[in-house]
């Protein structure tokens, strides 16, 4: 991993006529840390802004260096993040799910191949073992991209999820890929999806894949027809990760 380090000379910042720090030096390695305390109001939330590059210092300066070399201000989000109050971890995610998360959503991930490197060494300098994903394949039919994409978020360092936004395809598709798990919607536009389930346990190689509904039908009955067409498990919207992953474990494919 590159060897940051973090410098900054006579710093100073104010907001109208109040001064809010003023003639603050400070140098940092990787691997060093501090700890800025302060009663509330004081400044300490803005020094972070300055310091990751949020936002500019009236006097002074800041230089991130990359092994000796500045780096350009906006690739400074490249080395250096800020978490606060203003940025919210979410407990229903793992430690790699928020830095992966994060990072998805600060930086766009094909210019960044060693994303999974930067991941796994933060984790490894903290002692947080990654999740394994175990090889497991699996598909999810659905034809709201938003609900595949909010599946993907939850189990993409658990499994290799795919999504057939058809069912009409979905059946004739999965022909072609032997999925380990199926992950099914109900009120599908074209075959719902107990009739696609009915279709895929009339496969050889599906008899025994575990399939599961994920829906929002909710009324009486309705769990008892989707378990019905062949669904192992039934999961009702909204849900939490915890009752998503008891499901997954409770059929062992966690």
């Amino acid at each position: 991993m590159p060897a940051i380090s973090l410098k900054c000379t006579s710093l100073e910042k104010s907001f109208l006529n109040k001064i809010i720090f003023r003639n603050v030096n400070l140098e940092l390695m990787s691997g060093d840390s501090i700890a800025i305390t302060g009663k509330n109001g004081s400044g300490k939330s803005t020094l972070l802004k300055v310091l990751a590059n949020l936002i500019k210092p009236n006097k002074g300066k800041v230089e991130i260096l990359d092994n000796g070399t500045e780096v350009v201000p906006d690739k400074v989000h490249m080395h250096l993040g800020m978490i606060a109050p203003y940025i919210n971890l979410y407990d229903e995610l793992s430690a790699y799910e928020n830095l992966d998360f994060f990072f998805d959503l600060k930086c766009k991930s094909d210019k960044y191949p060693d994303k999974k490197e930067r991941i796994k060494y933060l984790l490894d300098e903290n002692n947080v073992p990654a999740p394994d994903k175990k090889g497991i394949n699996a598909v999810f039919i659905e034809d709201e991209i938003e609900n595949f994409e909010l599946l993907n978020m939850l189990l993409r360092q658990h499994m290799n999820l795919v999504n057939y936004t058809s069912s009409v395809d979905a059946v004739e598709k999965i022909k072609e890929n032997k999925f380990d798990v199926i992950f099914m919607d109900i009120g599908l536009k074209e075959i719902n999806g107990m009739e696609a389930t009915k279709l895929i346990r009339q496969m050889d190689e599906y008899k025994n894949t575990p399939i599961i509904a994920i829906t929002a039908f909710a009324m009486a009955g309705d769990k008892e027809r989707i378990l019905a067409s062949g669904c192992d498990e039934y999961i009702s919207k909204p849900f939490t990760r915890e009752y998503l992953f008891s499901v997954l474990e409770r059929l062992k494919i966690l």
